[in-house]
């Protein structure tokens, strides 16, 4: 007798959350191939980003520094990309069973506007409960490095938000460092002063270890 359907495998969402200059960028390539890899139905995305209306949004937010932006507008601005990007991609996505990986998610602006601007963190997460439909990463992998360190790797044009300074890096990985002891379930810090994959290889392991 034939078996019946397979069970569809468990949908995934992993977010990789950082300072700018972290090398989570970098990583979301290699980690998609290695899911991909192990049979996996991957999808990428950028937050802002990887919708038409979100890469517009993108562009007002990180290299139209003409335009000026109160700290409710920028945050609000974030909150609309990301709504756009969870309907037309991310929900779709883990909906159909497929793995979602994504640079950089809600933990953003919580830590970008809230912990390290000037909005109300638990403000910026209430709205983002919005945005997000209440869809929640179910590992964020936190590259954490010493703000020097993260500004000497950064040898290119700074956007408007890498351009606010060592104070203002120094309050982002204060910012993340608490959301990631706040919720030790949804967290793993990976240490990011090492060379890419040396990084990557901590990334697999942690993936392996906190979702198979």
């Amino acid at each position: 007798m034939a078996d019946g359907p397979h069970p569809r495998p468990k949908a995934r969402f992993i977010v990789l959350e950082g300072i700018d200059g972290s090398g989570k960028s970098s990583q979301v390539a290699p980690l998609v191939e290695w899911l991909r890899g192990r049979g996996h139905a991957v999808v990428a995305c950028r937050d802002p980003g990887a919708t038409p209306a979100g890469d517009a949004i993108r562009q007002i937010l990180l290299h139209r520094e003409e335009i000026p932006l109160a700290p409710t507008t920028e945050m609000l601005l974030y909150m609309a990309a990301r709504a756009q990007l969870v309907s037309a991609l991310i929900a779709p996505a883990l909906e159909r069973g497929a793995w979602v990986v994504s640079d950089r998610y809600l933990p953003a602006n919580i830590v970008y506007q809230g912990h390290a601007g000037a909005l109300d963190p638990e403000v910026v997460r209430a709205v983002g409960g919005i945005a997000t439909g209440g869809i929640a990463p179910d590992l964020v992998l936190l590259l954490d490095l010493d703000p020097a360190a993260a500004t000497a790797r950064m040898n290119r044009p700074l956007d408007r938000l890498e351009s606010r300074g060592d104070q203002f890096r120094h309050r982002l990985r204060a910012g993340y460092l608490r959301e990631a002891a706040a919720a030790p379930e949804r967290f793993e810090i990976v240490d990011a002063t090492a060379d890419m994959a040396t990084v990557g290889a901590q990334i697999r392991a942690a993936v392996a270890r906190r979702l198979n």
